[in-house]
């Protein structure tokens, strides 16, 4: 069982964690999930969790001593084999194999920054008590770290054996080791016709490794098209 603890000052911000196939891992067992809220571990009436940056500028930081004694109450005095993971833009790009590493971990807790983010000293103390992941969805900034957290458990969990009816299909995917690293190829289904369009004749064949080629040469193409620098140099220029 892989257990996922995440801390935010918005917890409702995670229900959608219990729908799909992130929910049903969690009914089933797979995963065990604990979404706890970060002003619990305030002492003041208005439950005061940011201030004003030291050496001036705009926006508000995170307060080290509500972020301390939550990670003291969710690591526990014996972390065991936990990562640490601190959405940031300013963080390693997240990514397939990030995914599939994570997912094997486990316990995986995930702390959402807000405002101008969390006062270093929290991440610097954290790391030397456990594995700390700075990760960065992608070249932008979000408002806090919830929604990257949220496609971040979706891609690990799906990882997880058992929790995907047939793990034949992520070999497939876009960006999966089976696939190479490659985008996935376009996928059809019934009718065969549709508003003019038809579905490739290759696909009737039932003829394997024709389709496998075809597929192949379409997640190359695409891959060559929308994402070169997935592809080595001579791939690109081909």
């Amino acid at each position: 069982m892989t257990r996922l603890d995440i801390i935010s000052i918005f917890p409702d911000y995670f229900q959608p964690l219990t729908l799909s196939l992130v929910g049903k891992a969690i009914g089933s067992g797979l995963v065990e999930l604990g979404v706890h809220d970060l002003r619990h571990w305030t002492h003041d009436r208005h439950h005061t969790v940011d201030d004003t940056p030291y050496g001036g500028g705009a926006g508000m930081v995170m307060k080290p001593e509500p972020w301390g004694e939550a990670l003291d109450a969710v690591l526990g005095e014996d972390p065991g084999d936990t990562v640490l993971v601190f959405p940031s833009p300013s963080g390693e790009r997240f990514h397939q194999s990030i995914a599939q590493e994570l997912s094997s971990r486990g316990r995986l807790v995930f702390a959402c920054g807000r405002y101008e983010g969390i006062d270093r000293r929290v991440i610097d103390h954290a790391a030397t008590r456990v594995e700390v992941r700075e990760l960065s969805l992608g070249d932008y900034v979000l408002n806090g770290g919830e929604v990257a957290t949220l496609a971040m458990v979706e891609a690990i969990v799906r990882l997880i054996p058992g929790v995907i009816g047939n793990p034949e299909s992520l070999s497939e995917e876009s960006h999966s080791e089976g696939n190479e690293g490659l985008l996935e190829y376009p996928v059809y289904t019934k009718p065969p016709l549709w508003r003019g369009l038809e579905v490739p004749q290759v696909l009737f064949s039932g003829h394997h490794a024709r389709i496998r080629e075809w597929r192949r040469g379409r997640s190359e193409e695409l891959t060559r098209e929308r994402r070169p620098d997935l592809l080595g140099p001579r791939d690109a220029q081909a």
